[in-house]
């Protein structure tokens, strides 16, 4: 790997681990303060807000400007958000002006793969930061649990700043603040992100202009046959990850009546299976094989239905293992192709943009969805079976869509893939 790829990854790693540590943190916020469950539930959707919102618009500032510049000001963003969540804003609405600071932050984290590394070291770049993100997600979540709990808390909450009155006065208060201090960390790293030799293209001011690029890449990435399909993968998969994380913690409650605490072992056990399944992808699959393991999908969604009959941990540990090492082999090799038409198609921020406003309406979306059934009364088990079995539907119409390309597009398909297959050695 290049010069810079490591500083790239210390970078994405503080990042992502406060970014984990933080949901933690806000659910038990919003728990302590008595909020309803489909509110906690509503904190994976709020985050992905302004992913969607944003999108026409984050894409090519990262594009405009030095992607570590990006980086930097995004983790300012992040830490204004804690600081509103600190000082009287309501949880939801602070928590989704973290989720900008992400927005923004992610076109720059994955262009800058792209501008850096050769298209044949896309899947193992892939393989080693989506690893990393995943270990930053278990020892975040691991971390969020912990820094609520009842060992670092009172310490936390001793803490304290000679003649001011800083309002922290309970253990998701103490944590946050905590927390801050990673985002600080980031910072750092985004300070020495080299800058690469691709050119830098021009910001336009007008809106309207913005709109319509990004509506432009969107569809036509939506029109390729290869980049529809990964596209897809990726969103679906995307939003059951992104909501699995509440999901596991209402599911650990309700089933094996875990605290936050507990329960955040719990969703770091399924980020470490995300991240064996990353790593043997990175090193068993290529480009030009990507589309072979849409089927994971499909058993994703059957896997997170079977978490409904779990009542011991000694099952669950290795059954969220296995959930999540589908979605490790998933995700990497789809990413990756996903990524390299994204770039011959059009700039790198602005593939990432739309690809990050794809997933993360999926996971605003599935997350609504989620939220909606807890608020209109549905149990915890009753919801998560419906929200498998649609994901799983869902997985099965893209199969079949892709089983579709390959019939009546079989010739463009072939071109693309001796492209990939070209690229990827």
């Amino acid at each position: 790997m290049k010069k810079g790829f490591s500083i790239i990854m210390s970078a994405q790693f503080f990042s992502s681990l406060a970014d984990n540590a933080l949901f933690v943190a806000a659910v038990e916020l919003l728990r302590n303060s008595g909020a309803a469950e489909w509110q906690r539930a509503a904190l994976v959707p709020m985050f992905a807000l302004f992913y969607v919102i944003l999108a026409p618009f984050v894409g090519a500032l990262a594009d405009a400007l030095p992607k570590g510049k990006v980086m930097l000001m995004s983790n300012g963003i992040k830490v204004i958000g804690c600081l509103m969540m600190l000082f009287g804003s309501h949880p939801l609405l602070a928590y989704a002006i973290v989720g900008l600071g992400a927005a923004a932050y992610s076109p720059a984290k994955y262009g800058i793969l792209t501008e850096l590394l050769p298209p044949s070291q896309l899947v193992k770049a892939n393989g080693w930061i989506e690893g990393l993100t995943i270990g930053s997600i278990v020892l975040g979540v691991l971390l969020g649990g912990q820094l609520v709990g009842p060992r670092i808390a009172p310490m936390l909450l001793e803490i304290d700043m000679p003649w001011i009155d800083t309002g922290i006065d309970t253990p998701p208060e103490a944590a946050i603040a905590a927390i801050m201090v990673l985002y600080l960390a980031a910072a750092m790293f985004n300070l020495y992100i080299p800058r690469t030799d691709a050119p830098l293209q021009r910001l336009s001011r007008s809106a309207v202009f913005l709109i319509r690029d990004f509506s432009h890449c969107n569809a036509r990435l939506w029109s390729d046959k290869l980049g529809q399909i990964s596209l897809a993968t990726t969103t679906v998969f995307w939003g059951v990850g992104g909501n699995l994380r509440y999901i596991v913690l209402a599911w650990a409650a309700a089933s094996l009546g875990y605290t936050t605490t507990q329960a955040s072992s719990l969703v770091g056990v399924v980020a470490i299976g995300t991240a064996l399944g990353a790593v043997v992808a990175s090193m068993a699959m290529r480009l030009d094989k990507a589309p072979r393991v849409i089927p994971l999908g499909i058993a994703m969604g059957l896997l997170v239905i079977g978490m409904v009959g779990i009542r011991s941990v000694y099952v669950a540990m290795p059954f969220l293992t296995l959930l999540g090492a589908l979605g490790g082999f998933l995700v990497v090799p789809m990413n990756a192709l996903l990524q390299h038409r994204g770039h011959n198609l059009m700039g790198a921020g602005r593939s990432i943009a739309v690809q990050n406003f794809n997933e993360q309406a999926c996971i605003l979306g599935l997350g609504a969805f989620y939220a909606g059934m807890t608020k209109f009364g549905l149990s915890a088990f009753g919801a998560i079976t419906i929200f498998g079995l649609v994901v799983a539907g869902i997985m099965e119409l893209i199969r079949r869509w892709h089983q579709r390309n390959l019939r009546v597009h079989r010739a463009e398909l072939e071109r693309l893939m001796t492209i990939a297959r070209t690229d990827g050695h």
